[in-house]
This record gives C-alpha cells, sequence and structure tokens, in this order.
C-alpha cells in the first residue's frame, strides 16, 4: 500500500460477488483506446478478497486516465509502466 491514497482502512462487501470483503492492496490495470494498450502495474485500490475485483478511489482513477491519454497522444500502441499518481 502506497501512503496517502486512502485516510483509513474501508473495507466493503464487494457489490459484485455480494460473498468477500475488500482489502487494501495493489493490482493490474489494463486500459485500452484507438490501438493503444496501456498497462498499469501497482495501482492502489481496494480488491475484493473473493473474486478479485478491484475498486479504485477518484483520485486514482483520474491518474490513471490522464497518464493513459498523454500516452494515446504520444502515439503509444504497446506500454507497461509503473502506476504513479502524480505523473
Amino acid at each position: 500500500m502506497v501512503a496517502g491514497f486512502y485516510e483509513e482502512d474501508q473495507a466493503m462487501k464487494c457489490p459484485i460477488c455480494k460473498h468477500g470483503q475488500t482489502q487494501s492492496g495493489t493490482t493490474t490495470v489494463t486500459l485500452e483506446r484507438s490501438g493503444s494498450t496501456i498497462v498499469f502495474r501497482q495501482v492502489p485500490g481496494d480488491i475484493c478478497e473473493n473474486c478479485g475485483e478491484a475498486f479504485h478511489s477518484a483520485e486514482i482513477t483520474d491518474a490513471l486516465l490522464r497518464q493513459a491519454e498523454a500516452a494515446v497522444a504520444q502515439g503509444v500502441e504497446i506500454d507497461v509502466r509503473r502506476f504513479a499518481v502524480a505523473a
């Protein structure tokens, strides 16, 4: 877990599988657009212990989309990178 993303552990019952509880952790997110594929590793979020579904804060989602848009604008076709919220 990267410090500063969440003020407290906000475990919740998974709305997808309805069985598991979420726990803070990291996951891999793959985004595709206009022939570009961007893979972000070590993205912080709340992950369901049962089904593995990941939930991200608005701040994380905004950062992912900004970085992906920048990569597409640069003409990237395939990219794998470590997630950084400040980028």
